[in-house]
């Protein structure tokens, strides 16, 4: 009768494997990914990508989850469907970033100011928080993390093999894996 809430980032295989031991025992699992890092977790900002037990959701909703975060979406009975759509969020995370890096790389390189460019876009229709964010710590060469690299390539390579899995075209992905 215990209840398991993973909230990590793993393959969809181990979340089974864990779901199935779980209930094995007689316990209640739901995988529960979060979409967020180290200061959206330090605001209570993180969104939840749960899958598995609905009962166990339903539990920890109001009084867990959203209490570490601002949203929560609970997408199947299915555990694994956690995972999928942290993996979707995450690799499209991983492309923004690369490319919006070359295309203020390239704005340098072409004599532009990047800061005016990132005001460009912070006004217009591909605005996004993480550009705004992202941006002026690129530009002054800030490299400091709040989501270390060897977890964004885990997280995108695991996103590529699920794209090939389900023979999804994920070309755009594979390169920014790279």
């Amino acid at each position: 009768g215990k209840y398991i809430v993973d909230c990590a980032t793993l393959a969809e295989a181990d979340m089974t494997s864990m779901d199935e031991a779980v209930k094995a025992k007689g316990g209640f699992f739901l995988e529960a990914p979060v979409s967020g890092s180290k200061v959206p977790a330090a605001n209570g900002q993180l969104i939840f990508l749960c899958a598995g037990s609905q009962d166990l959701f339903d539990k920890v909703v109001e009084d867990g989850l959203n209490v570490m975060g601002k949203a929560s979406y609970f997408f199947s009975a299915t555990v694994g469907f956690g995972t999928r759509a942290k993996l979707v969020v995450n690799s499209l995370m991983g492309t923004m970033v690369a490319a919006f890096g070359e295309g203020l790389a390239l704005s340098e390189n072409v004599g532009l100011d990047p800061l005016k460019i990132i005001e460009v876009i912070n006004g217009g229709a591909i605005q996004s928080p993480v550009y705004g964010l992202k941006g002026p710590k690129m530009i002054a060469k800030d490299h400091a993390t709040n989501f270390p690299l060897k977890h964004a390539h885990k997280d995108m390579k695991l996103a590529c093999e699920m794209a090939k899995a389900a023979g999804a075209e994920y070309s755009v992905m594979d390169k920014a894996e790279e």
